[in-house]
């Protein structure tokens, strides 16, 4: 009875999770929650495309047989539930070789540091980003400047150029520079195939127009030609798969759910096309109140 009585006290209560969760868990969990670091169960997008982030930001697991490549980083608070996710798929966290990012907000990279501790993971970012990305601070001509907070910088050990290839064994990512958003923003590309189904993935970058509340784009000429010719470029990108770094911005998990259809050849120019529109509604907003005054 003694021997009966120790097996059930050292059995566990429950198993834990393993594998990627259901859309249908995930949206249990994030009921009611879209924060920068509420824990969310890791998915499977596609293929070898898993989401293990939070609830309200995107971080992709893109896995390969010599190595993982990681995408963004949410905020430090997020991280311990990143890498239980990483584990919940089996894999080890420091087999995640490479580090890329979308852009240099705290909601999106602030917990690169403590995952780049964790892993050894080599950061791997544009020339603009990395000023941001080591230092931790928004550029000067951020426009959320003022309003994002500063984070722990990251060792960029890497520096990628437009158009550049990032590969690691089989994995190949094509790093597209678009600067808008935030000075840094990159877009990334990649095909990934389930069997014989292939998928042209894009991963793009914010395109909305935000700010702090001093901020007007109309007195920043060349930051809006920036932010357009960004914008034109992402409408030009071959996508059948897109992600997004929030992903309420691509519809995600509706999208996951079969609430929509989670391919649309059309997706890159349709994402494009709110941006335009919605820059162009800020700028007529900006015109008024100048006029009202």
């Amino acid at each position: 009875m003694a021997i009966a009585a120790a097996i059930i006290a050292s059995a566990p209560l429950s198993a834990a999770p393993s594998g990627p969760a259901s859309i249908a868990e995930h949206q249990r969990q994030c009921a009611g929650k879209d924060g920068w670091s509420d824990p969310a169960p890791p998915v499977r997008i596609f293929a070898n495309v898993y989401d293990v982030g939070s609830c309200g930001i995107t971080v992709l697991l893109i896995t390969g047989s010599t190595g993982h490549i990681l995408i963004d980083a949410a905020t430090v608070q997020a991280v311990p539930s990143i890498i239980a996710n990483i584990e919940r798929l089996g894999l080890r966290p420091t087999d995640v070789k490479y580090l890329l990012t979308t852009h240099e907000h705290v909601d999106h990279v602030g917990g690169l540091h403590a995952i780049q501790q964790r892993t050894g993971a080599t950061l791997i970012a544009s020339a603009a980003a990395r000023p941001m990305l080591e230092s931790g601070t928004p550029a000067s001509d951020d426009p959320q400047r003022g309003t994002i907070p500063d984070f722990a910088g990251a060792r960029v050990g890497r520096i990628v150029k437009d158009g550049e290839t990032v590969a690691l064994g089989s994995l190949h990512l094509t790093a597209h520079l678009t600067p808008g958003h935030s000075p840094g923003g990159t877009s990334w590309s990649w095909t990934a195939c389930a069997g014989k189904s292939c998928r042209r993935i894009v991963h793009a970058d914010s395109l909305s127009a935000v700010s702090a509340d001093d901020y007007r784009f109309a007195d920043h000429p060349a930051y809006v030609a920036r932010l357009r010719a960004t914008i034109a470029k992402v409408a030009t990108l071959r996508c059948d798969l897109l992600i997004t770094p929030h992903p309420a911005s691509s519809n995600l998990y509706d999208r996951l759910a079969g609430k929509a259809p989670l391919i649309d050849s059309k997706a890159c120019a349709t994402y494009a096309a709110t941006a335009r529109q919605n820059l162009g509604q800020r700028l007529t907003r900006e015109a008024a109140a100048i006029k009202r005054r």
